[in-house]
């Protein structure tokens, strides 16, 4: 009898081209998961880790078709199964988490009313039965008030939070398996941690098997036993955890491995009048003040990171500049001028020299546009050009953004996540602005895309003198490409300064405390992190711990 809770032999899954010709996503992978196992599926975007992954559900995204091979599921045939077999076994013998957990629940409804539903109509479970269940887990993955977080709607808690209630939701009904993708991409360093240790500790003590998909090698490493690495719908390598790390054989997983992030050539501070700069900034959202005396300052042709975890006012700020949110209190000045509060009064000159690129490009583009639409959209706006010379601009727009001429009749579905964010950058560029707010825009993307945004971004700024006010909270792309780095906390400045003085020793408790929280490619990383925070703890040291939890 076999010991593997999932058995997927030369699995083959197509999709469906522009031209409706069919084309392989997944190209005959196979794998094998048992009990308390812990499996990672890692590769950049596009490699079919997420295809996989619901497969492993016998399920396929529309457009797409299991075509060939076999998927069993404690022994069941899944390939070609008949729904009502599928009904029964997906949320009850396999769990899916979902990446973005704000997406997945309905925000009509509170949460212990979604995260009971499978166990109640699936699982065999009664309302009690589920519920009781469903607080256990509250409280064994550190959610706050067990007994009363349930009755809560998604938008009254935190993202870390509703990432585990999503968690929670997938263990009420008991699955063989739980199938995680991309589960901490969109959060905070500090709350992914926090998150990641919940997961592990959660899957360790009730004994289930999961598929962990990322393409965050460090990150995996601290939870999976074995990595199969993924690449353009093939298996690459495939190891014990530690083999992938310290021994890989395969190219691609060498270069995964070694990846660096781009530097940047450090800049001295112009002498120029700065390009922005925020002055005693209070702000609020209705009776919540979430803005406290912000003051900064960016020079022309320099980068200002802004860092820190979720709630910590980074994206607030970044609404107060462009007018979306009229300040309480403070003055905002660009080259010398000062900036209306509001955006409905300043000029469509003032409006035009400072542009933002969002963090989610899928939400950002408008899908019924081409992208020469959509960057063309700033380019009759702010300066009127139509028709041929408009054209011929988006062209250009496209070559600055190292994308090809044909894109320009393309709609955004049809482009990757990487390609989406430079049209995001391009329409940016097209109102030729002085100040250039990135709110997060390489979190959503694999390490070698992120990569190659940030190069593109350092090759703008050299060529035109652009001057980036860079929302993040990963401190790798932060050593990237800053030159000044302030860290908030609470809607507060806690620490800002030049790069090299912020990241050296000593630091403020807060920023060593994010610092701390960037994944290290090592074994042990998380267990070691966590049990050094327990140590500081009970010596009575000073850690700041996240509000988002």
């Amino acid at each position: 009898m076999t010991t593997n809770l999932l058995e997927i032999d030369d699995l083959h899954i197509t999709g469906q081209g522009e031209s409706g010709e069919p084309f392989e996503i997944v190209k005959g992978i196979s794998l094998r998961l048992k009990r308390g196992e812990v499996l990672g599926l890692i590769g950049e975007s596009g490699a079919g880790k997420s295809t996989l992954g619901l497969a492993s559900l016998g399920y396929a995204r529309h457009g797409c078709r299991l075509v060939h091979g076999s998927i069993r599921l404690g022994g069941k045939e899944l390939l070609g199964a008949p729904p009502g077999l599928l009904r029964t076994i997906r949320g009850v013998n396999v769990a899916y988490v979902a990446q973005s957990a704000a997406a997945a629940f309905n925000p009509a409804h509170r949460l212990e009313d979604q995260i009971v539903e499978a166990a109640v109509q699936h699982g065999g479970y009664s309302i009690a039965e589920a519920r009781a269940e469903a607080r256990r887990l509250y409280a064994k993955l550190r959610l706050p008030a067990p007994e009363r977080f349930g009755q809560r709607y998604p938008h009254q808690v935190s993202g870390g939070q509703l990432q585990r209630a999503m968690t929670v939701m997938a263990m009420v009904p008991k699955p063989d398996i739980i199938v995680f993708d991309e589960p901490t991409t969109a959060l905070d360093v500090t709350t992914q941690i926090e998150v990641l240790a919940a997961i592990k500790d959660a899957i360790r003590c009730e004994g289930m098997a999961a598929l962990y998909i990322t393409h965050d090698l460090a990150l995996v490493a601290q939870i999976a036993d074995r990595i199969m690495v993924l690449k353009d719908g093939k298996l690459v390598e495939e190891g014990p955890t530690a083999q992938i790390l310290h021994a890989p054989r395969a190219a691609y997983t060498k270069a995964l491995v070694n990846v660096h992030r781009v530097g940047g050539v450090m800049k001295p501070p112009s002498g120029k009048i700065p390009s922005l700069e925020v002055r005693g900034i209070d702000a609020a959202y209705g009776l919540l003040r979430v803005l406290h005396d912000v003051t900064l300052r960016l020079d022309h042709g320099r980068t200002v990171a802004i860092v820190g975890e979720s709630g910590s006012g980074k994206s607030t700020l970044a609404r107060v500049v462009t007018g979306l949110l009229p300040p309480l209190k403070g003055e905002i000045w660009l080259a010398g001028e000062r900036l209306p509060g509001a955006l409905a009064q300043r000029s469509k000159d003032q409006l035009r020299r400072i542009q933002l690129v969002y963090q989610m490009p899928d939400v950002a583009l408008n899908p019924r546009q081409t992208i020469e639409e959509i960057i063309g959209r700033p380019l009759t706006f702010y300066f009127g050009h139509r028709g041929a010379e408009r054209r011929r601009r988006v062209l250009r727009l496209l070559e600055e953004v190292e994308l090809p001429a044909g894109f320009a009749g393309r709609y955004p579905a049809e482009l990757s996540g990487g390609q989406k964010q430079r049209v995001c950058i391009a329409r940016a560029l097209a109102a030729e602005p002085e100040v250039m707010i990135c709110d997060e825009v390489t979190s959503a993307l694999d390490a070698q895309v992120a990569d190659g945004v940030l190069r593109l971004l350092l090759r703008l700024q050299a060529e035109t003198g652009l001057s980036y006010l860079f929302i993040t909270h990963d401190l790798a792309t932060v050593k990237a490409i800053a030159d000044d780095i302030v860290v908030m906390y609470q809607g507060k400045i806690v620490q800002q300064g030049r790069k090299e003085e912020v990241l050296t020793p000593p630091h403020h408790p807060y920023t060593d405390l994010l610092l701390s929280s960037v994944p290290e490619m090592e074994l042990g990383w998380l267990d070691r992190t966590l049990a050094e925070r327990e140590a500081r703890k009970a010596r009575g040291e000073r850690v700041m711990e996240s509000a988002d939890r």
